[in-house]
């Protein structure tokens, strides 16, 4: 049966209108509002409005975080796995080598299902000669997680190889070994060189290293406000040249002091000599691969996994020291970019440790395309959410030149 409502309107007569009706009118009514108000919208304003993808973007966010848990259930399933943060596991696991246990801890991150998440490399303190524990640095960057990073020189924390935070480059790579480039969106992996090189207005001078410690007498290294205070000492029949604003303020033939706008180049007398009457200098720094867009570099090695398949190439990188059963850190990226840091103890009963070819099997196991060794031994730690997770000789661990560090940005 069809309602029927009666109208009242002071010009027209009583008129009866059907429910449907009413519903036409009105629908008309609020098209006809709508498009008046897009009359008054801008133009700009209108195409700058996206199409509906809210659901379509939490619709991908949620595919990724699904098959995050998924890989993380089917890959541990024997194993103890805590949330850290959203897109954060931290997994422990003993495995056994030789019917003799291993104690491992990992942490995976998928930046996909966390966007907050950033990575990045810290060092121990303002300048490079110096040394400090993990919690300490973690606890300074806020980070939720963090490993230990490469090889240093014990006496002094220097940083050897690579290492670039911020893109700012802070050393340069030491017999071309491998390290990890970690872009807004992923990682690369791949042994660098160095292209660097001082222009003036009467040549160039080749530049063999950046912030690292003498490996030739025939080097010629620049060490930045980031090495210290103070310059190393010359080689012998060498000399320094310091650099200020881009200009020669200072011949030296001792340790100098290094200025806050500028430089020294230290090398033989033979190869610098031709250039103490140069008006400029400019330093160029630049690294191969190119890695445009990279953000932080960090420096490690051997090659564990290299394209999906086992690469440890421990000679090329002049690592035949570090191999054996030990204590091990490693990093490596899946196809999907999910990071995987890994520590597995060693020299103890409880924990043997393990050799390069295990660690390289267990990183390709875990579905690395790419992973590389860093710097293990008494230097192996993991910390996660406050405290340092794996047990190392030295409780808490030993004071370490730099780290690599997961964190959380508003």
């Amino acid at each position: 049966m069809d309602t029927t409502v009666i109208l009242h309107r002071p010009q027209f007569e009583k008129t009866a209108v059907s429910t449907a009706g009413i519903g036409i009118a009105l629908c008309l009514l609020l098209s006809q509002n709508l498009l008046i108000s897009a009359k008054d919208i801008n133009a700009e304003k209108i195409a700058s409005i996206p199409p509906v993808s809210i659901n379509y973007i939490k619709e991908r966010q949620d595919s990724t975080e699904l098959k995050f848990e998924q890989s993380i259930t089917e890959k541990y399933k024997n194993a103890q796995v805590v949330d850290v943060e959203r897109g954060v596991k931290h997994v422990r696991m003993i495995k056994y080598y030789q019917s003799r246990p291993v104690r491992i801890n990992i942490v995976e991150m998928s930046q996909g299902v966390n966007g907050k998440l950033v990575l990045e490399p810290s060092i121990a303190a303002e300048t490079l000669a110096n040394k400090s524990k993990i919690s300490t640095i973690a606890n300074r960057e806020n980070a939720i997680a963090a490993i230990n990073g490469g090889y240093f020189k014990p006496q002094t924390g220097v940083p050897l190889g690579t290492l670039m935070i911020n893109k700012k480059l802070y050393t340069g790579p030491i017999y071309d070994r491998v390290a990890m480039g970690i872009f807004d969106n992923g990682f690369d992996m791949a042994r660098v060189q160095l292209n660097a090189k001082i222009e003036t207005n009467i040549g160039g001078i080749k530049i063999d290293n950046v912030n690292q410690p003498r490996m030739l007498s025939v080097h010629t290294i620049v060490y930045t406000p980031d090495w210290g205070k103070y310059s190393p000492p010359c080689p012998k029949y060498g000399m320094q040249l310091v650099v200020e604003d881009g200009k020669l303020t200072r011949i030296a033939y001792g340790r100098s002091q290094i200025p806050a706008n500028g430089y020294i180049i230290v090398g033989s007398q033979k190869n610098l000599k031709p250039f103490i009457k140069a008006k400029r200098f400019k330093l160029d720094l630049s690294i191969n691969p190119e890695w445009k867009g990279v953000n932080h570099i960090i420096s490690g090695g051997p090659y564990l996994v290299k394209n999906g398949e086992v690469f440890v190439d421990m000679t090329a990188q002049k690592l035949g020291s570090i191999g054996g059963r030990n204590p091990r850190t490693a990093i490596g990226y899946t196809k999907d970019n999910t990071l995987i840091m890994l520590t597995a103890d060693g020299r103890e009963g409880a924990s043997i440790g393990l050799t390069l070819m295990e660690l390289a099997n267990l990183m390709k196991d875990l579905g690395c395309v790419n992973a590389m060794n860093l710097d293990g031994g008494g230097s192996t730690v993991m910390y996660v959410n406050g405290q340092v997770v794996n047990k190392p000789a030295i409780q808490g661990g030993i004071s370490l030149s730099h780290t690599l560090i997961v964190k959380k940005v508003s």
